[in-house]
């Protein structure tokens, strides 16, 4: 019966090797029983699982007779036997007339006295291999427990007799519920919960739309089972399903999951139920806090562990639930006033934690009381330093709303709306809590707060970035004339004006920012104080925060507070030092992706990760990053996309992709141009002239390079002039612009660029072998290569190379140009750099080394090849998009764009075409 198990057990999400079990248990032969039952908790599939095994056997040719045990029809007699036998029963005509009597007076058709047992299962029996004469026969019964007793007794007996026969008998129940049924003659096959793949895959597939974050929390709620999977999130509203607004502490239960787990609380004792409602509402499962909280109560727990709705461990004096919806189903089933005692009884006992006692106190409190809001405020505080945002903003606003001032609810709600809207991506509930302390008369610290979460609120909604400016500018002015650097609402409206001042690219904008960056007493935090040195103008003031750059990279190694570390690492972008941090911020994008800790701070670690990716030649994991914050953009700060499609045009323009990166590079320009954020503009500027560059159109590259800065100067406030000065330099030789690329030279070595890094010291001494004459630049080019970990920056570095090599080949020097023109050939076919690895071949030709033409695997961008593995693997292109945060139509464009590549018309081809290029299937 297993012939047919791909084409139903195909479409269920996570099942399918449960269905292909299942069927091959039937098609095995003597030796083994004719009955399965299948066990599992209420709503982990088991119907669902019936319902492939039934579609795979029927197109096998096996016949399907089935029935549903109902609990409404456990009392009425053969009800089951009835629903079982009835598609069959024109088969009794040619049954002896005992068994034809007794099946019908059983079935309700005839009267008579009952029959007798055994002469009943006989005469079922033989119905059924009647049946079974023309094609064997599969009985499948469904929630075995409410099946009616009669028909339980009767299959129970039957189930034992199919030894040898075409008949076989499946059965299903729910695991901890008791039957009448004889499971002595059945193997017994537990369904377990779906694995987290399957759990995102399945919700993904009903709610496409649904942010990350949201996604992982539902499915670690549910632990695997399907139908609280999908009747959790049917009760969310759309808000918070796209993130937009917070979830509560625990999920509501929808209609049937209250059926089945409110049932099995209202059977437990007055002193059962609020013992578990106290382990609901404590969350912790510390045996210790709820004996102390329920006291003479605390005796009831071993009922509600014998009911199985937990699980105490007294090694570890810890108590779990057997499923994370008891908790909720728990706390709905309480009044008001059992969850107000509850919570009292819990605070009382957790003086030693201040944060809980405060949250329950909270919980509580049916009046205003300042004391429990400054408790819940500082525990919110305490929140932000371990990176729970969410969890800060819920402090803060229940702290509002103990507030009996009317001032200080304003200042918590604006601290509120500032941490949702620059941490969070709650931009919508942000708004509505800025709308609410405006309301509430904010002032004080209460106003630099307000300000700066006005900044995040407009910027992602269209809104100028001039009017951010003056908003927050003004907000920071107001507060002095005096700046306490130990106020946190002035370092964080200081830290916001710096990214504001950054955005819009304006050089007059900067003053302000530095003149009370300065004027801060007794002096500015540390990581403040670099950045306000190597983020405006890391060119001129860059060289004199080295300094000071060690103790705050020691600062930052040590830090919990992933606020301070993403600020650090923003900090030392300009001066190379980010992939120092890679471990810690690949921790954030982790805990992101698992929807725990804030959304900024998950994308500040993309951000700086992905460009760090760039420079050290890890593109396929660039790419990855650049379309998962592309993704999380999308799904709450919309503002931020430009710095994706920054490093996507990158990618492009590194690939030989041009008139892809030409595109999206002046669809950044002119969004750039429209919202006022200069900064993005010289991103694009920068990025495309890589793009040119690739593509051998030197003169557009010289327009865009000269567009960030002018040649012979780094313009001030223009960090991002840094990066582009090797292109610019080169642009220049191309195009017969040697005073100018001489004079760029002379400034970056004016300024002192080469102290910033060590990448910066190798691309300053590249950058002058460009332009200079032959002994002189071969000179230049050997110092460049010889720069400590240059081949940490393999992209730059092979550039550089290849450069060395085409002038030492210039020069007469054919043999010693051809060993840094295969390096750099070798290191472009690994990063996919088409147009550089073609220039390098065709350059070792005329030094005389013969090149084998570019291998075909070339011809795939390192996305293209990440794609075509996992097809040629099996996977669906809704499974890779998961993998790879693309949607499946991304994936089909690019399988469109593989298939042609590789030679190939068809999906099935694809593990042969990469085996040859061995590239791996």
């Amino acid at each position: 019966m297993n012939s047919g198990a791909r084409s139903r057990g195909s479409q269920i999400v996570g099942r399918i090797q449960d269905v292909r079990w299942v069927c091959e248990f039937f098609g095995t032969e003597s030796g083994r029983s004719r009955g399965l039952h299948v066990v599992g908790e209420a709503g982990v599939g088991k119907t669902t699982l019936l319902d492939a095994v039934a579609d795979a056997v029927a197109q096998a040719g096996t016949r399907v007779l089935r029935a549903d045990g109902v609990e409404f029809e456990a009392d009425i007699p053969f009800a089951g036997l009835h629903q079982l036998l009835t598609p069959v029963l024109d088969e009794a005509e040619r049954l002896p007339s005992a068994y034809r009597e007794a099946l019908s007076v059983a079935l309700g058709f005839a009267t008579g006295p009952a029959p007798d047992r055994l002469l009943l299962v006989n005469a079922t029996l033989a119905l059924l291999r009647q049946a079974a004469a023309a094609a064997p026969l599969l009985l499948i019964v469904d929630d075995l427990p409410w099946l009616d007793r009669a028909s339980a007794v009767v299959l129970g007996v039957l189930s034992r007799r199919l030894h040898g026969s075409r008949i076989a008998f499946l059965a299903t129940s729910r695991t901890g519920l008791a039957s009448v049924f004889d499971h002595g003659g059945l193997e017994e096959y537990e369904l377990g919960p779906l694995d987290d793949d399957s759990a995102h895959l399945l919700l993904s597939a009903r709610d496409p739309a649904m942010a990350a974050r949201v996604r992982a929390r539902v499915v670690a709620e549910s632990r695997g089972n399907p139908l609280a999977l999908l009747e959790l999130s049917a009760e969310l509203t759309g808000a918070q399903r796209a993130a937009r607004e917070e979830l509560p502490e625990l999920l509501p239960l929808g209609e049937r999951l209250r059926h089945l787990f409110a049932g099995r609380v209202g059977a437990l004792s007055e002193a059962g139920r609020r013992v578990l409602l106290l382990a609901a509402l404590d969350g912790t499962g510390d045996l210790g806090v709820l004996h102390a909280a329920a006291g003479k109560d605390a005796s009831a727990l071993t009922a509600v562990e014998h009911a199985r709705l937990v699980r105490i461990d007294s090694a570890t004096r810890r108590l779990t639930f057997l499923h994370p919806l008891i908790r909720s189903a728990a706390v709905e089933a309480a009044t008001l006033p059992e969850r107000h005692a509850a919570h009292q009884a819990l605070a009382s006992v957790v003086a030693d934690r201040p944060e809980r006692r405060a949250w329950h106190l909270a919980e509580a409190a049916i009046a205003p009381d300042e004391e429990v809001a400054r408790l819940l405020q500082d525990a919110g505080h305490a929140a932000v330093r371990r990176g729970d945002a969410a969890g800060a903003v819920r402090c803060l606003v229940r702290a509002a709303d103990l507030s009996p001032d009317a001032g200080d609810r304003g200042r918590r709600l604006a601290e509120a709306a500032y941490l949702g809207a620059e941490a969070t991506g709650d931009v919508a509930h942000a708004s509505e809590l800025l709308r609410r302390s405006q309301s509430a008369d904010a002032g004080g610290s209460g106003a630099l707060h307000a300000a700066a979460a006005a900044v995040y609120i407009l910027v992602n909604t269209e809104a100028d970035l001039t009017t951010a400016y003056r908003l927050l500018a003004g907000a920071i002015e107001a507060a002095g004339p005096g700046y306490d650097a130990g106020d946190p609402a002035l370092i964080d409206a200081l830290h916001t004006l710096q990214l504001v001042c950054w955005w819009s690219g304006r050089a007059e904008l900067w003053a302000p920012f530095t003149d009370i960056v300065g004027r801060l007493t007794p002096a500015p935090p540390p990581v403040l104080a670099l950045a306000a040195r190597t983020f405006p103008d890391p060119a001129r003031t860059g060289v004199e925060a080295l300094a000071c750059l060690d103790g705050v990279r020691e600062l930052l190694r040590r830090t919990p507070d992933p606020t301070v570390l993403v600020r650090g690492a923003t900090a030392t972008v300009y001066l190379d030092r980010v992939g120092e941090l890679k471990d810690r911020l690949w921790a954030l994008v982790n805990s992101g992706r698992q929807g725990v800790g804030p959304v900024r701070r998950h994308l500040g670690a993309l951000m700086h990760l992905c460009m760090e990716d760039f420079l050290t030649g890890e593109w396929e994991e660039a790419q990855q990053l650049v379309t998962e914050g592309a993704a999380l953009c999308e799904a709450g700060y919309p503002f931020f996309s430009w710095y994706f499609q920054y490093n996507q045009v990158l990618l492009h323009g590194a690939r030989g992709e041009t008139e892809a990166g030409d595109a999206l590079a002046g669809r950044m320009l002119s969004w750039a141009t429209r919202r006022g954020a200069g900064g993005a503009v010289a991103f694009a500027h920068q990025a495309r002239t890589l793009v040119h560059v690739g593509s051998g159109d030197y003169e557009s590259a010289y327009r865009h390079a000269t567009a960030l800065t002018p040649a012979g100067t780094l313009a001030p406030y223009t960090a991002h002039a840094l990066w582009g000065a090797y292109d610019l330099v080169e642009a220049a030789v191309r195009t017969g612009r040697d005073t100018e690329a001489a004079a760029h030279v002379r400034t970056l070595r004016e300024l002192g660029i080469a102290r910033l890094s060590d990448r910066y010291a190798m691309l300053v001494s590249g950058a002058a072998g460009l332009c200079t004459p032959d002994e002189e630049a071969i000179a230049h080019f050997r110092q460049a290569l010889a720069a400590p970990g240059v081949d940490r920056w393999v992209f730059e570095a092979a550039r550089i190379r290849l450069a060395f090599g085409e002038r030492l080949r210039r020069t007469g020097a054919k043999g010693e140009a051809r060993e840094p023109l295969a390096t750099a050939a070798d290191a472009f076919d690994r990063l996919g750099a088409l147009p550089w690895a073609e220039r390098a071949r065709k350059e070792l030709r005329a030094a005389g080394r013969p090149t084998r033409p570019q291998a075909t695997r070339s011809l795939l961008t390192p996305q293209e090849l990440e794609i075509a593995r996992l097809a040629a693997s099996g996977l669906t292109n809704k499974q890779i998009g998961e993998r790879l945060y693309l949607s499946h139509r991304t994936v089909g464009a690019h399988l469109y764009q593989v298939y042609p590549k590789l030679g190939i018309t068809t999906r099935a081809a694809l593990r042969d075409a990469l085996t040859a290029l061995d590239v791996g299937g």
